[in-house]
């Protein structure tokens, strides 16, 4: 019996004994007070935290935060509108309340106050510049299976400077594990999010050029993303992609911070070692691995080889947080796609339906050409790619939107709707290919916006079998691509 079906059979046993009770609140007023320095109008229980007014749910502390153009106070009575039990303010209010000199420094505060009730449960940090919201739902997949009700994890991709201390502060005091994800535009910025998590396992998924723009150079991007293991509890682990070009100075980099290593991939030196994975009958890969002695073998929902990766990632990770690899393999083969993220969607059209890859939310060379090559793989009558712009590439951005014109070649797309300036330079490369007429180009129009996007996909007419990759930088706009197609579905 292998490693996966000897844990899988532990992590379905039902509990022996009820679950102790978990308290409804998860801060009272003067918790709240406490941790913030802050004075409470009175007494109150609050279930989550929220800065969005138009997000806030019955039971919900709203944090008013000053932004730049806008500022939270402004948004109170929306907030207790839609069910705000009480608010985190710096002026007095006519509801509950606690008052602070400075309601995003309260935030930070709650934030650690929260890690610090927490000195029992595994924390894992991920980041990396592709996969690493994915990653970190099938890491909180694992958790959540292994340790029902007890698990945490930043939801969407709540991973900057606000999103980190806000995710921090929404963990139970009960949590046995915890699943943060991080993200950075500059150098510094992970340094500043680490010490906040204090992670016990920090996690790359890959170093692309996402943010190269602001860094320079794909050493400093690795640099950045090293910044990780400056936060890691005593005694952690850093997991990393052995197949990195980076991966020694990603290597030397945990163990200045006196991390453990445990590396993932199909390189020979990897902890968590590719041995075979084949395509299986959903779409997804049937994957096995090697961790030292033992093979594991497990089903990977998701398709595309990117996923392979992240599976091993996966894996490497739920390790070195003592968690049931059993589970992780259950939960890598029960995953759907996430909006924006590889969500998958099912359009009537004339004979029946278009499949539509929902990629909009992001978009960098590395993850383009993973996502084409998905594409490529995917049994289709025609197939369509919505590219929009990749942001953040600085004097790079030419180039590397140029250099899409292979990927798309190789994944047999048969038209391509480019949205966006920068893929003017793509642009450029696909008609130099319909000039030379070698092979079967890909026919192309370039839009400015996603309503054109609509308007050129609707007048070419989706087909029974077609396939519509939408994928690009998440200002570019193109979910509204997908939100247009997926009324179609509920008409």
């Amino acid at each position: 019996m292998n490693a996966v079906a000897q844990t899988s059979r532990g992590s379905l046993r039902w509990p022996a004994a009820p679950r102790p009770p978990v308290p409804l609140s998860l801060w009272t007023a003067q918790a709240i007070a406490v941790a913030t320095g802050g004075q409470a109008s009175g007494a109150f229980q609050v279930s989550g935290v929220e800065i969005d007014s138009r997000d806030v749910r019955s039971g919900d502390l709203f944090v008013a935060l000053a932004g730049e153009t806008t500022d939270g106070h402004a948004f109170l009575a929306k907030a207790f509108a839609n069910g705000a039990a009480a608010a985190l303010v710096d002026r007095p209010v006519p509801y509950p309340h606690v008052l602070v000199a400075d309601t995003f420094a309260a935030l930070q505060a709650l934030a650690a106050t929260a890690r610090g009730r927490v000195p029992k449960a595994r924390i894992v940090g991920v980041t990396g510049s592709v996969g690493k919201t994915g990653v970190k739902e099938a890491i909180f997949a694992t958790l959540q299976r292994h340790a029902a009700g007890h698990a945490h994890r930043s939801i969407r991709s709540y991973n900057n400077h606000v999103g980190v201390p806000l995710s921090l502060a929404r963990m139970p005091a009960a949590s046995r594990y915890g699943v943060f994800e991080m993200g950075m535009n500059h150098a510094g910025e992970i340094a500043g999010l680490t010490a906040q998590v204090r992670p016990h396992v920090a996690v790359i998924t890959t170093v692309a050029p996402a943010h190269i723009e602001n860094l320079g150079s794909m050493a400093a991007i690795a640099d950045a993303k090293a910044e990780i293991f400056a936060g890691l509890a005593p005694g952690g682990t850093a997991v990393i992609p052995a197949d990195s070009p980076h991966f020694e100075q990603l290597r030397d980099a945990a163990l200045a911070a006196s991390a453990r290593i445990l590396s993932f991939g199909s390189a020979a030196h990897a902890d968590m070692q590719l041995v075979d994975a084949i395509p299986a009958a959903n779409g997804g890969s049937l994957v096995t691995a090697r961790l030292g002695d033992r093979h594991l073998c497990y089903n990977v929902a998701h398709p595309g080889e990117h996923w392979v990766a992240n599976s091993l990632c996966v894996m490497a990770a739920v390790h070195a947080a003592g968690a049931d690899l059993g589970a992780a393999g259950l939960a890598l083969a029960e995953m759907g796609g996430l909006k924006g993220r590889g969500a998958r969607l099912r359009v009537p059209v004339p004979g029946g339906h278009a499949l539509f890859i929902d990629e909009s939310y992001n978009a960098n060379p590395a993850s383009m050409r993973a996502t084409l090559a998905q594409l490529g793989q995917t049994p289709a009558t025609r197939r369509i790619a919505v590219l929009g712009s990749m942001k953040e590439l600085g004097e790079f951005a030419p180039s590397f939107h140029a250099q899409l014109a292979d990927p798309l070649a190789a994944a047999g797309v048969d038209h391509a709707v480019l949205v966006g300036p920068e893929m003017t330079a793509l642009a450029g490369e696909l008609g130099k290919a319909v000039r030379r007429a070698l092979g079967k180009p890909a026919g192309f129009v370039h839009c400015t916006g996603s309503g054109e996007a609509i308007a050129a996909l609707e007048d070419w007419g989706l087909t029974a079998g077609d396939v519509v990759l939408v994928k690009g930088s998440n200002s570019i706009g193109l979910g509204q691509v997908i939100a247009h197609f997926a009324q179609k579905t509920a008409d």
